[in-house]
């Protein structure tokens, strides 16, 4: 019986049924996990700078009058539904299900994802409207270099799915493309761990203490 390696890093992999596939990946999923890790360094820095910035608001509006609750609430509910499609997405490619199902859970992720980016979208032009551009004090410099780049690599992760479709639906799913789906999704639960931290740190954070 042709069994899978054992695994060089933790988390997602393509297992028994795809042995070739999963070889082929432990070592560039590895070198992702890396890459993630050094990502994580910077939202780290990311973070230190919003948390010394809280109060430094200049007299303009602060997290009081900017953050919007409700739309919060929404993002985080569909950012995180979005981390259980991609799940069910690697499950369907692990456990050999129709392609059809692939792609409708990495479908629901895309949409998802841009429901998200749309709602965050709209909560920076109220901001705007309401004074709390980058300019303004140091608080929303630390702003707006965190969570808008939360949502730069949401809208990476968009593309990305988008790019992985079209070459599903050229090339078939060949152990390149599982390879590439296996990167994608740890990246997705990436981002939902680092929306969670935003929220705790910089929405709930901000209100507790800004």
């Amino acid at each position: 019986m042709n069994r899978a390696p054992s695994h060089s890093y933790p988390g997602i992999n393509l297992g028994e049924d795809h042995a070739s596939a999963h070889k082929a990946t432990e070592v560039v999923t590895f070198g992702f996990w890396v890459f993630l890790m050094s990502d994580l360094v910077y939202f780290g820095l990311m973070f230190a700078i919003y948390i010394t910035m809280i109060d430094a608001q200049a007299g303009g509006p602060g997290p009081h009058e900017l953050f919007d609750l409700k739309s919060i609430f929404a993002q985080t509910l569909i950012l995180l539904t979005s981390s259980l499609t991609v799940g069910l997405a690697m499950l369907a490619l692990k456990y050999n299900l129709p392609r059809a199902r692939i792609v409708l859970w990495f479908g629901m992720t895309l949409v998802l994802g841009l429901s998200f980016l749309v709602l965050e979208i709209r909560d920076f032009m109220n901001m705007s409207a309401q004074g709390g551009i980058p300019q303004r004090s140091g608080f929303l410099s630390a702003f707006y270099g965190l969570v808008p780049l939360h949502g730069l690599h949401v809208a990476t992760g968009c593309l990305w799915l988008i790019i992985l479709g079209i070459q599903l639906r050229v090339f078939g799913l060949t152990d390149l493309l599982m390879s590439r789906m296996v990167r994608l999704a740890l990246f997705w639960h990436f981002l939902d761990l680092i929306w969670i931290g935003i929220v705790t740190i910089v929405y709930f954070g901000g209100l507790t203490y800004g």
